[in-house]
């Protein structure tokens, strides 16, 4: 269904990722940039998407990608400028499409003003505005606390006073050039408001909220346990910081919407950051890391579903994003299932049946209840790229792990838009630059121009799928009622008129009777589906289970 003039477009919208980085490079310097951006809008409208979610553009010494920002209301040179930004977002709306953009309210950069005024000297009263602790010990030589990063290592740096004494630690749940905010102190709530209206100002129309669960912290800094809570993900104090920022985009028209980046495991807790006052929308990450298995995606779709239900929120589907492997080549691994703390390179992968699943799951995520996400380069069918040579690499959790962590490089390699080599359209003809991560010579066959107008190609598939998405009113947001269907198979209906059909046994099922088919995935064998196949159909209504 069409979400353009309808202000609760976040319930059931298509929703473009963008990794700046590595979309499109207008200047020839081999990083994508606004510029290039807006050459290839038309793309993204041709594409069908509703909204383009921008990954952070703000500008930055670039040690985490842009998530270690250091001014909130500028774009780093390397993107562009701010009126470049502004001109972007009037012609994103002048195409139909909304805008989306990415904010770390978690942690700064080293180099924001704050924290060099903090580090400047100990009385300076910025000090309060981060988490600064003496630390353990006779000497004050041991951490605060033994609090581990989610990119491995430690959460704690110390300081060296101006006298060249050592000085107290800060906290960093990140990188060390990632200072944590402290949420407490009036003046850091204050300043993301202005920073909310700052761009709301301007014309966006949604904020994700990158680590959305990890603004506040428990003031006596306990040790992390196994079985306790945590002491810096997911506490109560968060929830009234969200309301504020509620109270703030709902002054705006149009539909404004706040999307939320929540890893957690606990459905409850999940939704509560989805109640009325709150977040529009948060990711569904049990989905994007759920096994390619009819089981445990039956269950996941189900609890996602009764997750939202008592809220009210719209569910949101989610295959890939820019820090994770690739759907096309999980898919294709005998453990088909995504987690960091498994995340790895070098495990065998059919990118062949990879491809053939990916093309099902598609179908799948665009047709349940709810937002779709495409990440850049999705509709290309690209896989992970897992031969960086190490002196290429940029993730830090590559080099914090020792490079046993691959890292998040493999997903954020540069799209490929047209020719048979490198940079396949990236950047301009004639540049010197070579692109920022190395692109596969294989990716000749994947580019948008390679693959427009090919029925049989994965561009092709999302264009026809976003299309029927947008005829057919019973999809996006509503309900859906499961349908008797073979072991292995799951089957669904939005309308009494709309079903879908995901084989993931070993042999082709029959189809289900229907009037029309809309689309496949892939090929079918008159009326089987084969296997790892999917298929839209126009039915009549039927006894759902």
């Amino acid at each position: 269904m069409s979400t353009a003039d309808d202000p609760r477009w976040w319930r059931s919208a298509v929703i473009y990722q963008i990794y700046p980085r590595s979309f499109a490079d207008a200047d020839g310097d081999g990083i994508g940039d606004l510029a290039g951006i807006r050459q290839r809008l038309a793309y993204l409208a041709g594409l069908g998407v509703d909204a383009v979610w921008f990954s952070p553009w703000y500008p930055s010494p670039m040690a985490d990608a842009g998530y270690d920002v250091s001014d909130y209301r500028d774009i780093d040179p390397v993107f562009g400028t701010l009126a470049e930004a502004e001109e972007l977002i009037a012609q994103a709306h002048r195409l139909g499409l909304r805008v989306i953009i990415d904010l770390v309210p978690n942690h700064c950069s080293e180099a924001h003003p704050w924290f060099q005024a903090a580090l400047a000297s100990p009385d300076a009263p910025e000090r309060e505005l981060f988490w600064f602790r003496p630390g353990r010990g006779p000497d004050g030589s041991q951490k605060p606390t033994d609090w581990v990063s989610p990119f491995g290592g430690d959460t704690w740096t110390r300081t060296t006073n101006p006298d060249g004494t050592p000085g107290d630690w800060y906290l960093h749940l990140f990188a060390p050039q990632q200072p944590d905010f402290n949420w407490d102190h009036p003046r850091v709530r204050a300043e993301f408001e202005d920073i909310l209206r700052f761009w709301l100002d301007r014309g966006i129309d949604g904020i994700r909220i990158d680590s959305a669960a990890m603004l506040a912290k428990d003031p006596a800094l306990p040790e992390a346990t196994p079985d306790g809570p945590s002491p810096f993900i997911d506490l109560d104090a968060v929830h009234e910081i969200y309301r504020s920022w509620r109270r703030i985009v709902e002054e705006y028209p149009g539909g404004r919407a706040l999307i939320g980046e929540v890893w957690l495991p606990d459905q409850q807790r999940f939704a509560n950051y989805l109640r009325p006052d709150e977040l529009h929308a948060a990711f569904n990450f049990d989905f994007l890391g759920c096994a390619w298995d009819p089981v445990a995606l039956r269950a996941c779709i189900d609890a996602t579903l009764a997750a939202h239900l008592p809220v009210g929120a719209p569910a949101t589907w989610v295959l890939s994003n820019h820090d994770v492997t690739r759907h096309v080549t999980r898919y294709g691994r005998e453990d088909t299932t995504f987690s960091f703390a498994a995340k790895r390179e070098g495990i065998p992968s059919d990118l062949e049946l990879g491809t053939r699943r990916a093309r099902a799951a598609a179908l799948l995520s665009l047709s349940l209840p709810g937002a779709a996400y495409v990440y850049q380069g999705e509709e290309l069918g690209l896989w992970e790229v897992e031969d960086i040579p190490p002196e290429l690499r940029q993730d830090p959790m590559y080099f914090r792990s020792g490079g046993v962590d691959p890292g998040r490089d493999g997903c954020r390699v540069p799209l490929p838009w047209s020719g048979e080599t490198p940079p396949f359209g990236f950047s301009p003809d004639g540049a010197t630059a070579r692109p920022w991560l190395p692109q596969p010579a294989d990716w000749k066959d994947r580019t948008a121009e390679a693959q427009a107008g090919d029925e049989r190609s994965m561009l092709e598939l999302y264009r026809a799928a976003i299309a029927i998405r947008r005829a057919e009113p019973a999809l996006g947001d509503g309900e859906l009622t499961w349908l008797p269907a073979p072991d292995g198979v799951l089957a669904y209906q939005r309308s009494p008129r709309f079903t879908c059909v995901v084989n993931l046994a070993g042999a082709p099922v029959p189809l289900p009777p229907h009037t029309e088919r809309l689309l496949a995935s892939g090929p079918l064998d008159d009326d089987l589906l084969p296997p790892d196949t999917a298929v839209w159909l126009r039915t009549t209504e039927t006894t759902a289970t």
